[in-house]
């Protein structure tokens, strides 16, 4: 690895060190937010998967519903008893924090104005139709919030992973070579200062016999 270019002081090593410290303190941390995001990234993946099932197998009950009400009624009738559906949709987007991540967090509201159409002559896959639509529905807000979060949380976790590896492999390492190497001048400065004066105190004491 190659040292910073930094004179060998004890002022710089003190420094140094110092920087050395913080930024394998800086290490440790990002590694426990590492894990702990790819920890909820993998658990929300689950969930996303689960989610999609159960949104596709929604979506399969709701129109196998609304064929067979079609089948019963007829397009005509139908048509006309979806039009007096009086229903309010209220999607409300809140957020949450994982790690200093923002993620969003979908609810969604139904406000009826019930009933819609008089139950007499009407098939019971009208209402099996809208209960399952509107279970769609809330099911796929909930399936977008968990798909945003999966993408937040994965660019988070790369970002992270770079930092923890620029620090683990090119900030740390320097900074341990370069105090290594200030360590070791100093060492040789006092020792060839040592040396030096054990020659000017040989000399003075030769000169003075």
């Amino acid at each position: 690895m190659a040292k910073l270019n930094v004179a060998p002081t004890k002022t710089n090593l003190r420094k140094l060190r110092d920087e050395l410290k913080f930024a394998e303190l800086g290490h440790n941390l990002l590694d426990q937010k590492r894990n702990i995001l790819i920890i909820e990234l993998l658990k929300l993946v689950d969930q996303t998967v689960d989610f999609q099932n159960r949104v596709e197998e929604s979506l399969r009950k709701a129109y196998r519903a609304l064929e067979e009400a079609v089948l019963s009624m007829g397009k005509r009738r139908v048509r006309h008893l979806s039009s007096a559906v009086n229903i309010e949709t209220e999607i409300r987007i809140g957020t949450r924090r994982v790690m200093g991540v923002s993620l969003p967090v979908v609810s969604t509201d139904f406000h009826e104005n019930a009933p819609y159409y008089s139950p007499m002559g009407t098939s019971f896959w009208i209402d099996s139709a809208l209960r399952e639509f509107k279970s769609v529905l809330e099911l796929m807000g909930r399936l977008a919030e968990l798909k945003v979060s999966v993408m937040r949380l994965a660019g988070e976790v790369k970002k992270t992973i770079r930092k923890v590896n620029a620090l683990e492999k090119i900030a740390i390492p320097n900074l341990r070579d370069t105090v290594s190497f200030i360590e070791n001048s100093l060492e040789e400065y006092e020792r060839d200062m040592l040396t030096l004066m054990r020659i000017v105190k040989e000399r003075l004491e030769s000169q003075e016999q």
